[in-house]
């Protein structure tokens, strides 16, 4: 049984060994891009509305209404770093019921590296907000005494999301296979009903904490160009 798509090597390219997580990320990353071209290649102002722009528009308020519930300032361009996030994540979990799919994120290479971009977004974010004073001031309060324990928060922060991804998607992928050698044909498809809904709700946790992360790193004050993008 594998229990990591890092174990499945899919072919040698000059040397390298390319594993079943780069290749499926890949095939996520060509749907998500395939399925936004085919909605948006018409998407202008002067073109009647049809079941692609209606789905996309919901889609992205939905997103953005549950940004704005966590931030108070600059949801939009929030909205595109955690927006897209949720939809990699969550692509990539429904993408289970494929058969012989094993969704990237349930390797803790694709995790940590999905971790990692939350990391570096949270000090960017932060330096275009308030400038790179505000933001280094950040970890010296409120006292300078917490500037080790600040640092070390910082961090732990993307290593509970990467655990907290890789083990949920995990678990459910040896629970099914464990049941799968117990009840073939019955266990299998309730444990894939439970597998989607959960792949779900770690998309929606994930994003949402990357966006909790970005807001508390934004909180106290926004550069001027992006409360111009927000009023636009």
């Amino acid at each position: 049984m594998q229990l990591t798509p890092d174990d499945i090597i899919v072919f040698t390219l000059a040397g390298w060994e390319v594993n079943a997580t780069i290749v499926n990320t890949w095939i996520v990353m060509a749907v998500l891009v395939g399925i936004s071209m085919l909605i948006t290649r018409n998407l202008r102002p002067d073109m009647p509305p049809h079941r692609g722009r209606t789905a996309l528009e919901v889609i992205v308020k939905l997103i953005q209404s549950q940004i704005e519930e966590v931030t108070r300032n600059s949801a939009r361009h929030v909205m595109y770093f955690s927006g897209t996030l949720f939809l990699f994540i969550a692509l990539s979990n429904l993408m289970l019921v494929v058969p012989g799919f094993s969704p990237p994120t349930s390797s803790l290479s694709t995790t940590a590296a999905l971790a990692l971009s939350v990391l570096v977004a949270v000090p960017v974010f932060g330096i275009a907000s308030g400038g790179v004073g505000h933001y280094l001031k950040t970890f010296i309060e409120p006292s300078v005494l917490m500037l080790p324990f600040n640092i070390i928060g910082e961090f732990s922060r993307g290593i509970s999301l990467a655990i907290r991804l890789y083990g949920n998607v995990m678990s459910g992928a040896v629970i099914a296979a464990i049941l799968l050698t117990v009840a073939p044909f019955f266990f299998p498809v309730i444990m894939d009903m439970l597998g989607l809904l959960t792949g779900m709700i770690q998309a929606y946790i994930f994003a949402i904490l990357a966006t909790v992360y970005i807001s508390s790193a934004t909180a106290e004050s926004d550069h001027p160009a992006l409360k111009r993008e927000d009023k636009s």
